[in-house]
């Protein structure tokens, strides 16, 4: 199961009403490219088709296609701010390697 940390939902929520979405649907993916073969990928998106797996936590909804859910079923997303930048992370005990920057992974 997917889940967000305490620190995701919260950027969640803020990116949302700071830009003005009007809701907390991501879509989060894996799709081809990088180094390493796969990159996450995750947006505000509200088109749920119903072959979508989704997840609801802590008023975030989370919709993946059944592609991507092979890939990301035990995935931990947190969210990282530091001094040399910050962003979504994705904690993935599937990932068999990453490539130097950290930007792409292989399964």
């Amino acid at each position: 199961m997917i889940t967000l940390t305490s620190r995701a939902v919260a950027k969640v929520k803020e990116f949302s009403e700071s830009e003005g979405i009007g809701h907390t649907t991501i879509r989060v993916s894996v799709k081809g490219g990088g180094c390493s073969g796969m990159i996450y990928d995750m947006e505000f998106s509200d088109q749920e088709s119903e072959l979508d797996e989704v997840i609801e936590a802590d008023g975030i909804k989370v919709l993946i296609d059944p592609i991507s859910f092979q890939y990301l079923e035990e995935v931990e997303i947190d969210f990282l701010d530091g001094p040399l930048g910050s962003g979504f992370k994705f904690n993935n005990p599937s990932v068999k390697s990453t490539c130097g920057c950290g930007s792409s992974v292989a399964f």
